[in-house]
């Protein structure tokens, strides 16, 4: 993709749910819930989308809140504010449906307090090293949000924006298509840049997430989605078993800025080209899983990524993207001290993230993957989430 005038990208993950279980423990959780519409398929519910009112940010603005529901019964709540994934309800294998993302029940806390949860970051999801690139000749100054470097867009990144928000029902598949337009200077970076993303939920008990995008500027560019996932629906996810396909890895500094380097993973606890818990060999990497890992895809072509399957709800979660690269990122700074969805405090390695992406600091690594993206050209991004159970 280095030096293409189009960038085919991929964000994130989800599924929405119900809203308690994904708490460390939690309770469901008063979200507005989808009413029937339509014929349902033989043993199923109706598939429906529905608009209810989720509060106002400190400034006034109105925030609403979209239920989701497949003819399977599978159920997905987002918001306008971050264009936020709020729940996702997946059936574990007895058909008991459970939230299988971390969050919150209001907006006041996603507002206050939130670790990304469940929403769309960028303009540049990630880190770029001490919010500084050059582009074309000129060097450009972003706002520095981690330590000394730009982290997900930075200090009022897309996840803190309202979107406007229209539904969307299509054959098989519901869902709300979200838009910004993101002003020329915003956290310091060049050009307007015009976004939507699309959450779909369809009859293959998929999320699907796809997102487009176009500049008057050259501008990087790398959207993703930043669920934490649970998919026993409580307890720390250590047991859960990860399969990535990717052979490569791109190690990472003190402050978590790539190298430059990409490294095999063969022989390390970075190797989930087979089978392995998430606490296996995570005391064998400082700071646990925080890291990009190089999928054998290559980007720009559908490919799996990664499979994950928890042992205690039978439940399955397979992500495929067009992207280059994969974020894995464990859970290590949840310490305990933000309280979700059924007033329980989220304990370290509570979930976990996969963030579909362009590798991070591209910008700044020239052998790494383009995320240039210029006038005239097409940002297109797309992510499938699909669960199953055994």
């Amino acid at each position: 993709m280095k030096g293409s005038t189009k960038i085919i990208a991929v964000g994130a993950f989800g599924l929405l749910a119900l809203m308690g279980l994904a708490a460390c423990k939690g309770n469901k959780a008063d979200l507005p819930e989808p009413a029937a519409v339509g014929e349902p398929a033989e043993g199923g519910t109706a598939m429906d989308v529905q608009k209810q009112p989720f509060g106002q940010t400190p400034d006034g603005t109105a925030v609403e809140i979209y239920a989701l529901t497949n003819d399977k019964g599978l159920k997905a709540h987002v918001m306008t504010y971050g264009a936020t994934l709020v729940s996702l309800e997946v059936p574990d294998r007895t058909g008991k449906l459970g939230d299988i993302v971390l969050g919150y029940e209001a907006l006041d806390g996603y507002i206050k307090n939130s670790p990304y949860f469940g929403s769309i970051v960028g303009r540049y999801g990630n880190r770029i090293a001490k919010g500084r690139f050059t582009l074309d000749g000129a060097t450009y100054q972003l706002a520095t949000n981690n330590g000394e470097n730009h982290l997900h867009g930075g200090i009022k990144g897309f996840d803190k924006v309202v979107w406007k928000a229209e539904p969307v029902r299509e054959a098989g598949a519901v869902g709300v298509k979200f838009s910004y337009l993101s002003r020329d200077g915003e956290e310091g970076y060049p050009g307007n840049l015009a976004v939507t993303v699309v959450y779909s939920l369809t009859n293959a008990n998929e999320l699907r997430i796809s997102y487009e995008a176009t500049a008057d500027k050259a501008t990087p560019v790398n959207l993703t989605h930043h669920s934490y996932f649970n998919l026993a629906g409580g307890g720390d996810v250590l047991g859960h078993e990860l399969t990535i396909n990717a052979e490569g890895y791109t190690p990472v500094d003190a402050g978590l800025i790539p190298t430059g380097e990409i490294r095999p993973v063969k022989d390390s606890p970075f190797d989930f080209t087979t089978p392995h818990s998430i606490g296996e060999r995570i005391a064998q990497v400082e700071g646990g899983y925080d890291h990009n890992f190089v999928l054998r895809g290559g980007g720009g072509m559908m490919d799996l990524a990664v499979r994950v399957y928890e042992p205690k709800s039978g439940r399955i979660m397979e992500i495929s993207t067009t992207e280059p690269g994969l974020q894995f990122y464990s859970g290590n700074f949840l310490d305990g001290t933000i309280t979700g969805k059924g007033g329980k405090a989220y304990l370290k390695h509570c979930g976990f993230c996969l963030e579909t992406q362009h590798f991070p600091d591209s910008p700044n690594k020239p052998n790494f993957p383009s995320t240039i993206l210029r006038p005239g050209a097409v940002y297109k991004s797309l992510a499938i989430h699909k669960f199953s159970t055994i």
